[in-house]
Order: C-alpha cells, then sequence, then structure tokens
C-alpha cells in the first residue's frame, strides 16, 4: 500500500518535467565511472566533479523546461554523432560494425549503410537520390 503511493507522488512529481533524456544517462554514467576511478585515485577534485556531473544530471531530469532541455539533448547528440549508437547499446554498435560499412552521400551528406565484403557497391541514397560507388 506504501509502496503504491510513493510511487503515485513521483509519478505526480515527475508530470509535466524533462525525465531522463540520453544527456543525463550519459552525465550519470560518467559520474559513475569517475567515481569508481575516484575510490583508487582519491583525488577531490575528481570528487567534485562527480557531484556536479551527478547534480547537473539530476538538474536535467527534474526541469520542467522541456523545450529547452530537449533542445539541448538534440545539439549534444547531434554533435557526437555516430558515437550515440555506442552511447545506447555498445553489443549491437559492435554487431553492426562487423557486418555494415557506413558512408555518406557525396550530395547531401545523408549517412547509408552497406553490407560489408560485397566488393564495388553502386549505393542510391534514399533522401536525394544520388548514385554513388562504394568499396564494402
Amino acid at each position: 500500500m506504501a509502496n503504491a503511493d510513493l510511487n503515485r507522488k513521483v509519478a505526480e512529481f515527475m508530470r509535466g518535467r524533462n525525465g531522463a533524456d540520453e544527456l543525463a544517462v550519459c552525465a550519470g554514467l560518467l559520474a559513475l565511472v569517475l567515481a569508481v576511478i575516484n575510490i583508487f585515485a582519491r583525488q577531490v577534485w575528481l570528487t567534485v566533479v562527480v557531484v556536479l556531473l551527478v547534480a547537473y544530471a539530476v538538474f536535467r531530469i527534474v526541469s520542467p523546461d522541456v523545450a529547452a532541455r530537449r533542445k539541448e539533448n538534440e545539439a549534444v547528440m547531434e554533435r557526437i554523432g555516430p558515437a550515440r549508437l555506442w552511447l545506447r547499446n555498445p553489443p549491437a554498435a559492435l554487431k553492426e560494425s562487423r557486418q555494415y560499412k557506413h558512408a555518406r552521400c557525396p550530395r547531401c551528406n545523408q549517412v547509408v549503410r552497406v553490407p560489408r565484403g560485397k566488393g564495388l557497391v553502386r549505393v542510391t541514397c534514399p533522401r536525394c537520390g544520388e548514385k554513388f560507388e562504394l568499396r564494402s
């Protein structure tokens, strides 16, 4: 009974708030990794960085300004580009990198995926229709 009441109160508090987006999760994971390193390094400045990263992640999660947090998240995720898949799901990214090669369309810069080991492949860009050849 008490657990259901707590769940309801937390859900009510989080209604209309940003929640855990990719940037908050990355900040939290980085803080966790640095905290583990700090167990052995015992540096005060590293402790401060860990606390600031956790505070930033919590700020992002409970922020009621969803539009601003979404814009920040998209800007950062666009900058990290190909590393985004590696951050989301490393095993799937490793499997994909073994099976496919990624290339950019020379006209519109759309990323296209081509199976590896097929030799010279003629690729048609799904966005602009440009045809180009690629060795896979």
